[in-house]
């Protein structure tokens, strides 16, 4: 029996980076074997065994074949037969194709195994396809376009044949085969590095955004107007935004609710172009849809629904009256969720500096707003003040106390 460490934990020693979860592969054994020696069996589609001691995952040499379409129409091969060098073929990208004999905290034993050239691709910084059967998996479309986000301060880039098999994959159809859960996970990995739009760019570019993105795809070639927005495009400025918010390590919903703020946008009628009048509200439809189709957590929808119906509002803050001002704050239910209020002024924020030229102008709007929201919170009704007030009583009382607090502020932020 013989045990390699493999894929992520390899490459990411060789580039010099953190290493996570650690992958091994077991050559010459059986799922009886590993079970004497203490592994614990773990997944139903494949064998996968648990360390005794450290809990990491092992996983018996294997082949796949496609038989048909979709992740169901996989065959797989377990066998003491199978070769470190077939199990290493089924991979996606060369780099990632890697295995080297370790001790149990992965420090090397032995000489690094690279049948397929990752080295090379590594050392070239090239993300390269190991082989022909790439195709089989429509995944690894999404998957390139993650490791291209992650990758890419580091200088990689996908190289053309790779390019070529995933707009191959897309316009074959085969995208129409992943789970929505799939194409989230992989999108939310892509959210979280630290250039997403890396990732929506490899998507555009191959056909997929079209396919899995819809409603993004829609905002491409999209003008507006030069004033706001020197970059015109409006697809080229929400990645823009979504490039601004990972910058400034904004958490995956604050990327994700500067992906989508804009896609009212794609529904003005040509004839108004660049002007965008209502897409505030026109925004919140395909964000339902698209969060729905794919399964979006709710606290990433919520987020980007408020941001979209309220972005121009937060943009106007400082030419609101108090009055105005504590009316947002109701309707945003920033009260209640103070901290998804805030979300939202990262996301605007974002909107705001995603412009070119514009990443750094003044942005005061997002302090004055988180200051009155302080305020806010801070106007509590003293008990004489709340002696003999009921229901609605209370409530306006306390409104009227919070829109005198925001006066004040008000007076101050205008001197």
């Amino acid at each position: 029996m013989e045990v390699y460490l493999v894929g992520g934990a390899v490459r990411d020693r060789l580039l010099g980076l953190p290493v996570g979860e650690k992958d091994w592969v077991v050559v010459g054994a059986t799922p009886a074997g590993l079970t004497a020696l203490g592994y614990t069996p773990v997944g139903k589609d494949f064998p996968v065994f648990l360390h005794p001691l450290t809990k990491d995952e092992y996983a018996l040499a294997r082949q796949e074949r496609k038989t048909g379409p979709g992740y169901k129409g996989f065959s797989t091969e377990f066998s003491p037969d199978v070769t470190l060098a077939q199990d290493l073929r089924r991979r996606d990208l060369t780099i990632n194709a890697m295995a080297q004999p370790a001790d149990a905290a992965g420090n090397p034993l032995g000489d690094l195994v690279d049948p397929y050239g990752g080295l090379a691709d590594l050392e070239a910084r090239v993300l390269r396809h190991v082989s022909e059967a790439f195709v089989e998996d429509p995944l690894r479309v999404l998957r390139v376009a993650r490791f291209a986000a992650r990758l890419a301060p580091l200088g990689f880039r996908i190289a053309d044949e790779t390019r070529e098999l995933m707009a191959r994959i897309v316009a074959g159809g085969e995208l129409g085969h992943l789970t929505p859960e799939r194409v989230w996970r992989e999108t939310q990995r892509a959210l979280n590095t630290s250039r997403p739009e890396v990732y929506f760019e490899t998507l555009r570019d191959c056909g997929a955004l079209a396919v899995l993105f819809p409603e993004l795809a829609a905002l491409d070639g999209v003008p507006q107007p030069a004033k706001w927005h020197p970059e015109i495009d409006t697809l080229v400025h929400t990645l823009l935004a979504v490039r601004y918010a990972a910058d400034h390590d904004a958490r995956p919903e604050v990327r994700f609710g500067a992906l989508v703020h804009d896609l009212g946008k794609a529904l003005t009628p040509r004839q108004y172009w660049p002007s965008h009048q209502g897409h505030e509200g026109l925004g919140v439809a395909p964000i339902e849809a698209l969060s729905k189709r794919l399964r979006v957590p709710n606290a990433y929808r919520e987020l980007a629904v408020l941001t979209a119906r309220y972005h121009t509002h937060v943009h106007r803050a400082l030419e609101l009256r108090p009055d105005t001002t504590l009316k947002l704050l109701q309707e945003c239910d920033a009260f209640r969720k103070p901290e998804r209020f805030r979300a939202m002024l990262e996301v605007c924020t974002a909107d705001a500096r995603g412009r070119t030229g514009l990443e750094h102008q003044p942005y005061p709007q997002a302090a004055y707003l988180g200051h009155a929201l302080d305020v806010s919170l801070a106007a509590i009704l003293t008990p004489a003040e709340s002696t003999g007030l009921t229901g609605k009583a209370i409530g306006d009382a306390l409104a009227k106390k919070r829109l005198a607090a925001l006066t004040g502020l008000k007076r101050i932020g205008t001197a």
